[in-house]
């Protein structure tokens, strides 16, 4: 299971880090780092990488707006789709606030 799949509601206290209403930008990019690169607890995963790079972006961080991009040069469609609907169940949940 991974990023993507989760409720929104689930915490860490199941094993996965995930995005977290007080996370910034920033803490969003290092997490997306994290799913992309398999480190720190994640899985290795495309789809939520992205996702969570999509959420860092709209919380304003640059670096995530230029992974994502290149992210999505190693997708397929479906998963772009997928992960953009993922991110938007994230914050029509209330999980990630996004800045004003």
């Amino acid at each position: 299971m991974n990023a993507q799949e989760m409720a929104p509601t689930v915490n860490e206290e199941q094993g996965l880090p995930l995005p977290t209403a007080d996370m910034s930008g920033d803490d969003l990019f290092r997490l997306g780092m994290m799913y992309s690169s398999g480190q720190g607890g994640c899985p290795m995963d495309r789809v939520s990488a992205h996702m969570i790079f999509n959420l860092a972006a709209m919380k304003g961080s640059i670096e995530a707006r230029v992974y994502r991009r290149e992210m999505s040069q190693e997708m397929e469609q479906d998963e772009i789709a997928e992960a953009q609907k993922a991110a938007r169940r994230w914050i029509d949940a209330g999980v990630v606030s996004l800045a004003a």
